[in-house]
C-alpha cells in the first residue's frame, strides 16, 4: 500500500508488525530513495500509549532529521522538558526556589516526572551514545557518522516519560485528566553555526525546530481530548482509545484530556475554534457572537492562521492571565461580562495565534510577539470600548469615582504596571532574554512596555503605518524558522516616512526611562515658545499637544532633543501646552508635564486630599489619609490617621506622618518619616536614601520615649537582577529622649536621654533553599563603644532536611556604664535604640514577656544573670524533626567585667509555622535543667509574631520582585 502524508510511518509499523526489523528498515529506506520529497521538512512518526494508574506514557519515535545547516553535524541534540521534574537539581527547581517556591524541592518522588530511555538508534540499526548534558532537559546523541549539508538521517527513539504532577507548573496530571505539552522529544534549533540549548524553567519558551508530525496516541476511557493539531475521529478500543493527531510545520503538540466533554468547535468565517473558556453569566450565542467578533478582528489585523484550528483553552489563559484587577473573584469583579469574556478570550487567542504561526526564539526575541499581541489588544479595546474605565463600573461608585484610578481608561493600566517596575528601577530592556527577566518584568512589565512602544510608533508614525507593519509581517514570516527580530524592525522601516532607529536602539534595546518637561514659556499673539528638557538624555520623540479647556486644539511632535531644545509652533486658543497628554509615551514622570499660558499664579497645581492611596494624578499635588491603629501593652490600641504622599508608583520623595491617640496614657502618640530615595543604576551601587523619622510612644506605664533619627544608606546589588542578594551600609543616628513616671525614677539606673552613632553593614542572600546572612555593626555613644557580628544561614538539603544556624558575637570596646541596659543579653535585649517591635518591651512576667525576637544572643530559655558588659558568643541551631517540627539548640559564652566566662545553653521544640512571622518555641533542657518538668511551665513558651501588614506583604510581593 503507498505512503501518503495522511498515512503516517507509524501506521505501517501497525499493520506489518509480524514483519522482522531488518525487513521494515530496508523498506523505509526505500521508501526514503523514491520519495525525497517528503523529507524536506524534519519528519517526527510517533506512537504514544498513555497508561492511566501510572501516569507514564509509553513512546516509539521514528524522528528523520534533515540537516539544513551549512555545516555537518556529528551530534544532535533534543528537547526532553518533562525531565525537568526528576529531581531537585534541575534549573526548572533551581528557579523555584529563586521565587521562594519549594514545592518542587519537598516534592515526592512519585509526584515527580522523568524520563526513562531505553535505546536510540539509527537507520543502521546501530545503537548510539547519548548523554544529558550535565543536569540537564538536553539529550545529545553522537551519530556514527558525520551528517552533511542537505542530508538526512533517521533515529529510532524509546522510552517512558512519567508525568509530573500538575500542581507544580499546570503541566502533568490532575484530578481531572491531563495536560499535556512539551513532553516528547523535539529537535533543538541549530542557527548561525551554534545549537540554541534551553532548559525548561516554566516560561512556556521551548525553542524547537518545525517538523511535520504525525502522533498516534492512544489514552484511557472516559476521556476527553483537545489538541492544538489537526485530529482524526476518535476510535474505541477494550479499554482504551485511539486518536491521530496531525501538524505540518508545527512546534509541539499539545493535548488536554478532560473527565468531562467541555471543550466546543466554533467554525468562523476565518478559522476553526476549539475552546473551553465561557461565562456562566454570558449566553452562549452570545458568547458565540463574540467569539466570531475576535476571529473576524485577528483576521483583519494579522491574516490569515496557517493552521485548521486554534486551540484556546481555559488552562493557556490561567498560564497567562489578565493581571491586575481582571483576577478579583468573580462575584466582585467590576466589568460587564460581554468585556470580561472577550477580553479574556482575546488574550489567549492572540497569544497562541502568534505562538503558533510566528517562529521567533521564544527566549530571546519574545518581545516581538508581545509587542504585535498587545498593541492588538490596546486597538481592541480603542475600537469596541473607547469608554472601558480601568475600573470598570466601580469608577461610577460614589466615594470611588473621585479617585484618579476612577478616571483612568483601561488602556492606561499599560503604561501603570510597566512604570511600577521603572519606578523600582528593576526594569529590563525588551531585548534580554526571558530568563534572565525578574517574575513582574517577565509576567507583566515588559510585555506591557512592548505593547505600549508600538501604540508609541502609531501615535508618532501613524495608525495605518504600524498596522501595516503588522500584516505584512505576519504574512511573510510565518510558519519560517528563520525570522528575527532584525525582520521585524526592516518590516516597521518599510512603511515609516520617519526615522525609527530609535524605537530599537534606545526603548526595545535599553532600560533608558523617557522624561521631559516644559522648561519655560514666551508667548506672542501668533506665536508660543518653549524650551523642552530631555531630563534623562534619552533620545526618543516626544508630543506636545496645545488644550483649551481641557480639549485638544493642536498637536505637535519634536524629536532630536539631547538635553534642552527651543521651539515656536502658532498660537491658537491654547491655554496650556501638555507632554504626552495622551499617555501613548511610557513617561517616567508626567507630574511636570504641562505649563499654564495665564500666569505664575495659575500655575501652581492644588492641593488635594484623598482618602487611602491612588494613583499618581499629574495635575494635583495629593495628598493621602488614611485610618489606622496600633498596639502595644502601654498604649493599648492607639488609632490614628496616616497622612502620605505615596502612589501606587513609587517617588523619589516620600513622607509619612501617622498621629495616633494613645486612650490609656490620653495623650498623643506616634510617627513621622520623611526619606528621599535616589536610584544610580541597575547594579553595583545602585541606590542612596536619606531619611529623617521620628517616633514617640510608650514603653512603661506613664514614662515616654522619642527618638529623632537622620540616616544615609547605600545599596548595592549583582549583575544578575533575578538574584536575591543585597549589600547595604547604614549611617545613623539615634537620639532617644525619655521621660519617666515619677514612681519609676529611683528605678532608672542610666541618664533618660542619650544618642547613639550607628554604622551596619549588611549583606544578605535571601533565597529559600539557600539563606545567608552576615552583618558588622558599630556603636558609638559617650558611655560605650560597641562592635557586633552577626551571621545567618539557612539551608534545605536534598533529604528535605532544613538546617538553620546562627552566629552572633559581640565586644565592647570601652564601657563607662554601671547598669545593663546597654549591655548584650541573651534572650531580650533591652533594646535601647528601640528598633525591636515588642508589645510589652519592659514586661519581665506574663504573655508579654514570652515574646521573643531573635536578636543579640537569640536564646528562648530565660536564664539567670543574662546580660553581659564585656563579651559575648553564641550559636544557635535547629532542623526539623517532621514538617514545621524543629529541634533547637543554643549555646554559647559571655562574659562580665571582672569575672570568668560563663557557659550557657538551651534546646527544645521549635513550631516553624511560617519562618520569621509566626513561631512558637517550648523549652526542654538549659542551664536551669528539665524546663519542661518544672513549674509554670506556660510561661517558658516563648512567641514570634509578626502584626505589621507591611512586613506581612513581603511574604507575597517577595517572589514577583
Amino acid at each position: 500500500m503507498p505512503f501518503t502524508r495522511e498515512e503516517p510511518l507509524v501506521q505501517i509499523f501497525n499493520r506489518t508488525a509480524l514483519i522482522n526489523h531488518r525487513t521494515l528498515l530496508s523498506t523505509l529506506l526505500l521508501i526514503i530513495l523514491v520519495c525525497p520529497t517528503l523529507w524536506s521538512q524534519h519528519q517526527n512518526e510517533i506512537v504514544a500509549t498513555l497508561d492511566g494508574p501510572t501516569n507514564q506514557i509509553r513512546i516509539r519515535q521514528h524522528f528523520t532529521y534533515v540537516n539544513h545547516s551549512q555545516r555537518g553535524l556529528s551530534t544532535l541534540y533534543f528537547n526532553d522538558w518533562n525531565h525537568a521534574y526528576s529531581n531537585k537539581n534541575t534549573a526548572l527547581a533551581k528557579r523555584f526556589g529563586e521565587e521562594f517556591n519549594r514545592s518542587l524541592h519537598l516534592a515526592k518522588d512519585r509526584e515527580r516526572g522523568k524520563t526513562t530511555i531505553k535505546s536510540i538508534v539509527d537507520n543502521n540499526y546501530t545503537g548510539l551514545d547519548w548523554k544529558r548534558r550535565g543536569n540537564t532537559d538536553i539529550i545529545a546523541v553522537n551519530l556514527n557518522e558525520i551528517l552533511k549539508p542537505g542530508e538526512s538521517i533517521q533515529l529510532f527513539f524509546t522510552y517512558t516519560i512519567k508525568l509530573p504532577e500538575a500542581k507544580f507548573t499546570g503541566y502533568g496530571y490532575t484530578g481531572n485528566g491531563y495536560n499535556l505539552k512539551d513532553w516528547y522529544f523535539t529537535p533543538a534549533v541549530f542557527t548561525n553555526g551554534d545549537w540554541e540549548l534551553y532548559d525548561n524553567k516554566n516560561l512556556d519558551d521551548l525553542y524547537t525546530d518545525i517538523t511535520n508530525t504525525r502522533i498516534n496516541f492512544t489514552f484511557p476511557n472516559l476521556l476527553y481530548v483537545a489538541s492544538n493539531y489537526r485530529m482524526s475521529s476518535i476510535s474505541n478500543f477494550p479499554g482504551g482509545q485511539h486518536v491521530q493527531l496531525i501538524g505540518d510545520k508545527r512546534k509541539s503538540c499539545e493535548i488536554i484530556l478532560t473527565i468531562d466533554e467541555r471543550f466546543t468547535k466554533h467554525i468562523t468565517g476565518h478559522l476553526n475554534i476549539i475552546t473551553d473558556i465561557e461565562s456562566n453569566k454570558y449566553e452562549e450565542i452570545a458568547q458565540g457572537i463574540s467569539i466570531n467578533k475576535i476571529s473576524q478582528f485577528l483576521y483583519e489585523n494579522l491574516g490569515e492562521y496557517p493552521h485548521d484550528n486554534l486551540l484556546v483553552s481555559e488552562f493557556d489563559y490561567n498560564r497567562s492571565p489578565l493581571y491586575g484587577i481582571s483576577q478579583l473573584p468573580s462575584f466582585i469583579r467590576p466589568y460587564e461580562e460581554q468585556f470580561q469574556f472577550e477580553m479574556k478570550f482575546l488574550k489567549t487567542a492572540i497569544r497562541n495565534y502568534l505562538k503558533e504561526s510566528l517562529y521567533l526564539n521564544p527566549r530571546k526575541e519574545r518581545w516581538v510577539n508581545d509587542a504585535i499581541g498587545y498593541y492588538l489588544m490596546i486597538k481592541f479595546v480603542e475600537e469596541h470600548y473607547p469608554n472601558q474605565k480601568l475600573i470598570g463600573k466601580l469608577s461610577r461608585i460614589w466615594g470611588l469615582k473621585n479617585f484618579h484610578l476612577a478616571q483612568m481608561d483601561f488602556n492606561e493600566q499599560y503604561s501603570l504596571f510597566s512604570m511600577l517596575s521603572a519606578r523600582k528601577n528593576i526594569d529590563q530592556a525588551l531585548t534580554t532574554s526571558n530568563d534572565s527577566l525578574i517574575k513582574f518584568n517577565e509576567k507583566i512589565a515588559n510585555g506591557y512596555k512592548a505593547g505600549l512602544g508600538m501604540s508609541y510608533l502609531s501615535a508618532y508614525l501613524g495608525k495605518k503605518e504600524i498596522d501595516s507593519t503588522v500584516l505584512d509581517f505576519y504574512k511573510n514570516y510565518k510558519q519560517k524558522q528563520q525570522v528575527s527580530a532584525t525582520d521585524f524592525r526592516a518590516t516597521i522601516k518599510k512603511y515609516a516616512d520617519k526615522d525609527v532607529d530609535w524605537f530599537f536602539d534606545e526603548y526595545v534595546s535599553t532600560d533608558k526611562k523617557i522624561d521631559f518637561k516644559i522648561k519655560k514659556i514666551q508667548k506672542s499673539e501668533d506665536s508660543i515658545t518653549f524650551t523642552l528638557k530631555n531630563k534623562r538624555g534619552t533620545n526618543v520623540p516626544i508630543s506636545v499637544f496645545g488644550l483649551e479647556n481641557d480639549t485638544v486644539v493642536s498637536q505637535y511632535w519634536f524629536s532630536e532633543i539631547d538635553s534642552t531644545k527651543t521651539f515656536t509652533i502658532p498660537r491658537k486658543s491654547e491655554d496650556r501646552l501638555v507632554l504626552n497628554y495622551d499617555q501613548k509615551i511610557p513617561e517616567f514622570n508626567q507630574r511636570d508635564n504641562w505649563k499654564t499660558l495665564n500666569g505664575w499664579l495659575s500655575s501652581n497645581k492644588k492641593l488635594k486630599f484623598q482618602f487611602f492611596k491612588d494613583t499618581e494624578d499629574p495635575y494635583y499635588n495629593q495628598v493621602f489619609y488614611v485610618p489606622i491603629a496600633n498596639f502595644n501593652l502601654y498604649d493599648g490600641i492607639t488609632p490614628g490617621l496616616r497622612l502620605y504622599n505615596k502612589t501606587f508608583l513609587e517617588r523619589q520623595f516620600q513622607y509619612d506622618i501617622s498621629p495616633t491617640y494613645s486612650f490609656l496614657e490620653k495623650t498623643l502618640v506616634g510617627k513621622v518619616g520623611f526619606r528621599y530615595r535616589k536610584y544610580h543604576k541597575k547594579t553595583g551601587l545602585y541606590v542612596t536614601n536619606y531619611s529623617f523619622s521620628a517616633s514617640t510612644s510608650h514603653f512603661q506605664e506613664n514614662s515616654r520615649f522619642t527618638t529623632i533619627t537622620p540616616a544615609v544608606s547605600f545599596g548595592w546589588r549583582p549583575e544578575d537582577l533575578r538574584s536575591n542578594h543585597r549589600q547595604n551600609l547604614l549611617f545613623r543616628y539615634r537620639s532617644v529622649y525619655r521621660s519617666i513616671d515619677e514612681n519609676l525614677v529611683g528605678e532608672l539606673d542610666t541618664d533618660p536621654d542619650y544618642g547613639v552613632m550607628n554604622v551596619r553593614f549588611t549583606d544578605v542572600d535571601n533565597n529559600i533553599l539557600n539563606y545567608s546572612l552576615w552583618s558588622v555593626d558599630a556603636q558609638h555613644s559617650s558611655e560605650f563603644t560597641k562592635l557586633a557580628f552577626e551571621f545567618e544561614y539557612r539551608k534545605l538539603f536534598q533529604s528535605n532536611r532544613q538546617l538553620n544556624l546562627r552566629f552572633y558575637a559581640g565586644k565592647f570596646l570601652r564601657n563607662d556604664t554601671e547598669s545593663d541596659f546597654f549591655s548584650f543579653a541573651l534572650d531580650r535585649p533591652t533594646d535601647y535604640m528601640f528598633d525591636l517591635a515588642y508589645l510589652g518591651r519592659s514586661e519581665d512576667s506574663g504573655i508579654y514577656s514570652q515574646q521573643v525576637i531573635i536578636a543579640e544572643g537569640g536564646f528562648k530559655s530565660k536564664l539567670e544573670n543574662p546580660f553581659a558588659n564585656d563579651w559575648i558568643a553564641t550559636t544557635n541551631a535547629s532542623t526539623n524533626i517532621w514538617r514545621w517540627v524543629e529541634a533547637y539548640g543554643d549555646l554559647g559564652f559571655l562574659r562580665n567585667k571582672g569575672d570568668n566566662p560563663r557557659f550557657v545553653y538551651d534546646s527544645g521544640i521549635r513550631l516553624n509555622l511560617v519562618t520569621d512571622y509566626f513561631e512558637l518555641y517550648f523549652p526542654v533542657y538549659s542551664n536551669r535543667g528539665w524546663e519542661i518538668a518544672q513549674d509554670n511551665y506556660g510561661e517558658r513558651i516563648r512567641f514570634i509574631v509578626t502584626i505589621s501588614p507591611r512586613t506581612l506583604t513581603g511574604l507575597f510581593t517577595r517572589k514577583w520582585f
